[in-house]
């Protein structure tokens, strides 16, 4: 069954944690985020609008359809200057139009059936010259095969048909290009990225996240005992020590005319 954002039980699925320098890195690359107004679109609990923040924008908005996700970044992040949060949908955010030098969207429009009015949102919202980002995995980035690094590729080698609701549910390029040029964005590139997720001191710390799902919507199509039976797999794949998880994306970059 997939993953119901709106449960108060997922409320901090996707906080808890920070974003990696290997993001950050990359987001300098595509765009110059200092004094910059971002809306992150669909935040969840502001891991990356956080992340934003720290990067230096001088405002952060983050947007979700959420209401528990959101309370869970307001208990995080909340207190941050420049940093706020609001309900909205990712094709009807409610803000402003170009009150953005950045749009952001992570992991965000394999989740969305319309794309062109997501598009069509996103250049609604980010000021003439503005700049629209959107990560997520395509099915090339998925079928990146499982690793002590890259143990996500492993959840699909256990349970096959985890793969086949993943390849449903992932943008196509090509279709994701053209909802952002059918738009108005000019200039649209990808670029992949391996981002560092996150850092464990051991296996068994990283399978206490698998265990309860955390941040990982795609093991809400398993009942409790695949899951039970995938942390006894990964388990026996994992070597001892420190467990860096990398995950492979695309970053799209698109523009809005001036």
């Amino acid at each position: 069954m997939p993953i119901d954002f709106h449960d108060v039980a997922n409320r901090n699925s996707y906080s808890g944690r920070q974003v990696d320098p290997s993001w950050s890195a990359a987001v300098r690359e595509l765009v110059d985020p200092s004094g910059a107004v971002v809306v992150d679109v669909g935040c969840g609990g502001g891991i990356y609008s956080r992340g934003w923040h720290d990067l230096g924008a001088a405002m952060v908005l983050g947007v979700d359809s959420s209401a528990s996700m959101l309370d869970a970044a307001r208990t995080e992040h909340g207190g941050l200057p420049g940093v706020d949060f609001r309900l909205g949908d990712a094709a009807a955010t409610g803000l402003a139009e170009g009150c953005a030098d950045v749009v952001f969207e992570r992991a965000l429009v394999h989740h969305t059936p319309d794309l062109p009015a997501v598009a069509a949102e996103a250049f609604r919202v980010v000021r003439p010259g503005g700049t629209c980002l959107v990560q997520d995995r395509t099915a090339d980035d998925v079928a990146q095969p499982g690793s002590a690094t890259h143990p996500r590729g492993w959840l699909f080698e256990v349970f096959p048909r985890l793969l086949e609701v993943e390849n449903r549910r992932r943008p196509d390029p090509g279709e994701l290009t053209a909802a952002l040029t059918g738009a108005g964005f000019e200039e649209v590139t990808a670029t992949t990225l391996w981002e560092v997720r996150r850092r464990y001191d051991a296996p068994e710390e990283y399978l206490a996240e698998i265990t309860t799902r955390t941040g990982r919507s795609i093991l809400h199509e398993l009942d409790d005992a695949e899951l039970a039976e995938l942390v006894g797999a990964l388990r026996e794949r994992l070597p001892d020590g420190p467990v860096e998880e990398i995950d492979r994306w695309t970053i799209w970059r698109a523009g809005r005319p001036s």
